[in-house]
C-alpha cells in the first residue's frame, strides 16, 4: 500500500456544477436515506437524491478508499451502506472540493484511521474556513494511490466549481468519479462558487480536459451514475449556458431578463439565479 506522487501540465481550466452551494457551510439536520448502486464488482456508489453528494467506494483487500464523504450526520448510515458489501476499513478518502456536503465526514473517518487527500487549494479553504478533518495530503497537479494492487489516478485540472476541484479515475474500471465538475439529472442546473474560486468562463475547458480520460461511466457529484456521452452533453449545454449569457450581456439586456432567460432555457430555480447569477454577469460581461 503506498501513495504515489508525480508532476502533471497544470492547465487552467474552471467548470460551472450543478450543485450543493446551498449547504457549503450549513449542516444537515437529518441523515439522508442512502441507497448503493454497484457499478463494478469491487466498485460502488453511496448515493440518495441530490444532497449532499454521491461516495465512491472502492474495494480491495487492503482496505476502501472513499471519494467524498457526505456530511457528518450521513457518517453512521454511510458506514452501514458500506456494511452490506465490505468488512474492509477506510484506508484513503478522497475529497473532490471542500464543501461540506463532500468532506463534512472527514473527521469521524481520520478517528477510524483513514487518511485524507485533497487538491492544495480545496485544503487551503478548509483551513480558512476552519473545517474539522484537514487532509494530511494535498494534491498540487496529479497523483496516484496504490492500494491492493489497484490504481486510483487523481487530476487537478485548475479552477472549476471552485478553485480545488479533482476528478478521481479508475483506469482499469473505466470510470471517472466528478465531484461537482459534473452533475446529472435533477441536480442539472450550473452553479459557481464564485467565494471559493469557481470560473464560468473557464468551465469547458475543465470538462474538455477531464473527458480525454478514457472512460464509460461517470459518477457525478450530485445525481444518478450514468454514462461519458451524457457528461459530454453536460458539457455542450455548459457552453450553450456561457455563451447565451455572454450574448445577453452585450445587448445590455437586464437582470431580470437574464433571470428569466436560464429559468426558461436552462431550468434555473430561484436559488440557483441567487446564488449564481450576479457572479455570471461580472465574469462573462
Amino acid at each position: 500500500m503506498k501513495l504515489k506522487l508525480r508532476p502533471f501540465l497544470r492547465i487552467s481550466v474552471a467548470v460551472l456544477c450543478a450543485g450543493a452551494l446551498a449547504v457549503v457551510y450549513a449542516r444537515q439536520q437529518e441523515p439522508a436515506k442512502l441507497d448503493t448502486v454497484k457499478v463494478k464488482d469491487d466498485l460502488y456508489v453511496i448515493h440518495n437524491d441530490v444532497v449532499p453528494g454521491n461516495i465512491t467506494v472502492l474495494v480491495t483487500n487492503e482496505g476502501l478508499l472513499l471519494v467524498d464523504d457526505k456530511f457528518e450526520v450521513d457518517h453512521a448510515n454511510v458506514m452501514a451502506e458500506i456494511k452490506k458489501f465490505s468488512s474492509q476499513p477506510v484506508k484513503y478518502v478522497i475529497n473532490t472540493h471542500y464543501h461540506g456536503d463532500h468532506s463534512g465526514g472527514n473527521a469521524r473517518l481520520q478517528q477510524l484511521g483513514a487518511t485524507v487527500i485533497s487538491s492544495v487549494q480545496a485544503r487551503q479553504s478548509m483551513v480558512d474556513g476552519n473545517q474539522p478533518g484537514l487532509p494530511a495530503i494535498a494534491v498540487d497537479r496529479r497523483a496516484s494511490v496504490h492500494l491492493g494492487n489497484k490504481t486510483v489516478e487523481l487530476y487537478y485540472f485548475g479552477r472549476a466549481h471552485t478553485n480545488g476541484d479533482i476528478v478521481a479515475y479508475f483506469p482499469a474500471h473505466r470510470v471517472l468519479s466528478t465531484g461537482d465538475m459534473f452533475a446529472y439529472g435533477d441536480a442539472t442546473p450550473e452553479l459557481v462558487d464564485y467565494p471559493g474560486g469557481g470560473s464560468a468562463k473557464e468551465w469547458t475547458n475543465a470538462l474538455n480536459e477531464a473527458l480525454k480520460l478514457d472512460f464509460d461511466v461517470a459518477v457525478p457529484g450530485h445525481g444518478v451514475v450514468t454514462t461519458k456521452a451524457e457528461m459530454a452533453k453536460f458539457r455542450d449545454t455548459s457552453i450553450a449556458l456561457k455563451n447565451r449569457v455572454h450574448a445577453m450581456l452585450v445587448q445590455n439586456k437586464s437582470r431580470a431578463e437574464i433571470a428569466k432567460m436560464l429559468t426558461d432555457e436552462f431550468h434555473f430555480a430561484q436559488f440557483h439565479i441567487d446564488r449564481s447569477l450576479d457572479g455570471l454577469m461580472v465574469e462573462l460581461r
